[in-house]
């Protein structure tokens, strides 16, 4: 019988508070995996493989408890969009996604009981055509450096977005309604 606790296999300030917010107990446990992964890989095995690894880094330190990881890219054209490492590169990528639809791919990973499971979704989201001015003003903000795709949907980005088909919390980094539904099938107890 595992313990009812959720290890959160990310350090992600984003995907706790989803958790939190559902007033789910949570455990972090941040695994510092190697994130490099086969670049002949579609998007959605890139997520679930990289969520995957996150897990079993801590699988093998608790089998006891529930482990949740996930991982999120931002693809435009095919081609993944990581985390800027610099200024230049911030603005590069969002000059590339203004006026056009991306799509997000979250992918995710529950490990109970020895078994791994895994799924993604996908949510495309489209830009307005930004102007130079309202790249520099959103990269003055400081928010784009630690984001896949140069942005966060539920920051001072969201005022790129002029629409989104999907599930919102995707883009966040989490589907949250889809994992809690994964978690329950393999016997996590909700709080009430």
């Amino acid at each position: 019988m595992l313990k009812q606790t959720l290890i959160l296999a990310s350090s992600s300030p984003r995907r706790k508070e989803l958790l939190e917010e559902l007033q789910i107990p949570i455990v972090i446990s941040s695994s510092n995996v190697d994130e490099s992964f086969d670049p002949t890989l579609a998007p959605e095995e890139i997520v679930m493989y990289l969520a995957r690894k996150k897990v079993e880094a801590v699988y093998s330190n608790d089998k006891e408890s529930f482990i949740l990881g996930a991982d999120t890219v931002v693809c435009l054209d095919g081609v993944i969009l990581g985390k800027p490492r610099t200024r230049e590169e911030a603005s590069q990528m969002l000059s590339q996604l203004s006026g056009k639809t991306h799509s997000v791919y979250t992918g995710v990973a529950i490990m109970a009981n020895g078994i791994c499971s895994t799924f993604y979704e996908k949510t495309d989201v489209l830009f307005w055509e930004l102007t130079d001015e309202e790249i520099h003003d959103y990269l003055n903000t400081g928010e784009p450096f630690d984001k896949a795709g140069a942005y966060g949907i539920q920051g001072v980005g969201r005022i790129l977005v002029k629409e989104i088909k999907g599930d919102y919390f995707t883009v966040v980094g989490l589907p949250i309604s889809r994992t809690v539904r994964e978690l329950k099938a393999k016997g996590f107890s909700m709080p009430h």
